[in-house]
């Protein structure tokens, strides 16, 4: 997986607790966008933060500040993990938000 100017990596890290997403330009190694469930907008409005519901919220969350950053496409990177639960949920919220991969 490598992600280019025209269209960055959207990479997947999920813990027990957390998810941690963020979209990377590999050429100049380069974090352009990222979002988690540490994130302070995001800390107040979950009630849990290792669910489903977090995950899609993060996705959404990415997706908005990919979109004012000026991101449309990305490639998605789920980073091993299988593309279920928490990791499908995530990239589900990105798409909602307008991200197209």
């Amino acid at each position: 997986m490598f992600g280019t100017p025209e269209r960055p990596r959207l990479s997947v890290y999920r813990s027990l607790k957390h998810m941690y997403a963020q979209i990377i330009d590999d050429t100049r190694g380069h974090t352009l966008v990222s979002a988690s469930t540490l994130d302070p907008e995001l800390r107040g409005k979950l009630a849990q933060t290792g669910n489903v519901e977090a995950a899609r919220e993060v996705g959404r969350v990415l997706a908005q500040r990919a979109k004012s950053a000026g991101i449309e496409k990305v490639v998605f990177d789920r980073g091993g993990n299988l593309y279920h639960g928490r990791v499908a949920a995530l990239a589900e919220g990105a798409r909602e938000g307008g991200l197209d991969f």
